[in-house]
């Protein structure tokens, strides 16, 4: 099956009423946000499509929108923002009682924290791990936490996953998720339960406040094979791939755009999924 090569989005803006975007590797790279994405999502605004962020962050919706301002994707550009980081903390703070929880992540999770309520404990006292990401992303990688996941698997301790991504792209550099320290812990028996891409209920809850729109009128714009493209397929909505993001190094992606479509097609056939289109960035 070819995957067809889109030019920009303008091509096949009409085809659809909702537009939903990945924003790490699609709409910003953590440090900036691309050149062309402001503008994507503007005319999609301008013409009357809904778009919705859809984000693997394991932090609550309004600390991403935040950040998003700071980049210059502003509130009016979007119609609703929902990340993982929101459906894990919604799922905990919702439980009868309040979990007492070990932390794996950075500091700067502690908004998630506080949106799940229950207790934050040691490891020796909990009865849960709740996993945001690496303590120090920049210099940790999955495999240097064996020790510590090996004695959460002796406990039988569940982990909660906020983000179920392996890796993201932060600048230049490609940075561990707790995606990869929750793959790491069920290697060693662990049992997880992840939120976010690409498990149904993240869109599940997203098409129950587009209510109004049809999923077959619906795209998802990602550049996660396994997360995004992978969720729009188990969600019953069309896909188109950014190939500049997380998997632009396997697609031969240049500095002027250009890459190898036949690799960037054997890529998405080794991950078993087959977006409707693909395209380097994301651009009108």
């Amino acid at each position: 099956m070819n995957i067809a090569l889109l030019n920009g989005l303008a091509e096949i803006a009409d085809d659809y009423q909702l537009f939903i975007f990945d924003l790490w590797g699609v709409v910003h790279d953590g440090v900036s946000a691309y050149p062309g994405a402001a503008d994507c999502l503007a005319r999609l605004r301008r013409n009357g499509t809904r778009v919705v962020l859809l984000s693997n962050a394991p932090r609550p919706s309004a600390n991403v929108a935040i950040h998003l301002e700071e980049l210059g994707i502003k509130p009016m550009l979007y119609d609703w923002l929902l990340t993982s980081g929101e459906a894990t903390a919604n799922a905990i703070a919702s439980q009868n009682s309040q979990p007492e929880y070990f932390h794996v992540g950075p500091e700067r999770s502690r908004p998630t924290l506080e949106a799940c309520g229950g207790r934050e404990v040691s490891l020796e006292e909990a009865e849960l791990i709740l996993c945001t990401g690496l303590f120090d992303d920049e210099t940790e990688r999955a495999e240097d936490y064996g020790a510590l996941l090996r004695c959460a698997a002796d406990r039988n301790l569940p982990m909660i996953c906020a983000n179920p991504d392996i890796v993201v792209m932060r600048g230049d550099k490609m940075i561990q998720c707790a995606g990869a320290v929750a793959a790491l812990y069920e290697e060693m028996g662990g049992i997880v339960t992840r939120f976010g891409k690409p498990f149904p209920e993240v869109f599940d809850c997203l098409f129950a406040e587009m209510s109004n729109i049809s999923r077959e009128r619906a795209v998802m714009v990602g550049d996660g094979l396994t997360t995004d493209i992978r969720g729009a397929r188990r969600a019953g909505i069309d896909a188109v791939w950014i190939a500049g993001g997380i998997h632009a190094i396997e697609v031969g992606l240049a500095s002027n755009g250009n890459f190898d479509l036949l690799a960037a097609q054997n890529v998405a056939e080794e991950a078993g999924e087959f977006p409707r289109a693909v395209m380097p960035c994301l651009q009108w």
